[in-house]
């Protein structure tokens, strides 16, 4: 038995609004499936335009920061707001954009003790006090940034990233938004030619 994807109603792909289908059937042309994320947030059309445009702008863009750094954002923070769909989601794309099939569950279990350079680890130290502590962040947090080489802007994505995902965090909990199935294989075995 298939367990439901989302606690609330989920559209079918042929009954979505044009923009929208066009943009899952890329993501599934280019992934081979559709991640429940985007069906999920059909429900609601114009929320899934805008939050997809603000995931863009800051998982997309150029800067100081690589896909797979940014994707370790995700995964830490989501683990401290006990986020399962992003750290299984997020962790599958740590694994492959880094290509280290161990760094996603150490990333999620405990950071601190991954694999990853003291850049990194000054990185996700910011990004978990922006997650559970932003009141607290003041200017010696981004001197220790930019010791280790990261900009300012660097910690504004990093702070956005850790801001939207939290959002996205407790969306995903509270639709109850199940991680695909593919998601636990990839980026742990090497991929059928």
């Amino acid at each position: 038995m298939t367990q439901p994807i989302s606690r609330f109603p989920v559209p079918r792909l042929d009954d979505l609004p044009e923009d929208i289908r066009a943009r899952i059937l890329a993501v599934q042309e280019k992934a081979g499936f559709i991640p429940n994320v985007f069906m999920v947030l059909a429900h609601r059309p114009d929320e899934f335009r805008a939050f997809f445009a603000y995931h863009d702008a800051l998982m997309l863009k150029e800067g100081g920061l690589s896909k797979g750094e940014r994707e370790m954002i995700v995964v830490a923070t989501s683990a401290a707001n006990e986020c399962h769909y992003c750290v299984i989601a997020h962790g599958a794309l740590v694994r492959v954009y880094e290509k280290q099939p161990l760094l996603a569950d150490q990333v999620a279990t405990n950071y601190r003790r991954a694999d990853i350079t003291p850049r990194q680890r000054a990185m996700l130290d910011f990004a978990m006090k922006v997650a559970v502590r932003s009141a607290e962040i003041d200017e010696a947090d981004f001197a220790r940034l930019r010791e280790h080489g990261l900009s300012d802007e660097d910690g504004w994505d990093i702070a956005g990233i850790a801001a939207f995902f939290g959002m996205s965090n407790r969306i995903a909990n509270t639709t109850g938004m199940r991680p695909n199935d593919e998601f636990y294989l990839m980026g742990r075995v090497p991929r059928a030619r």
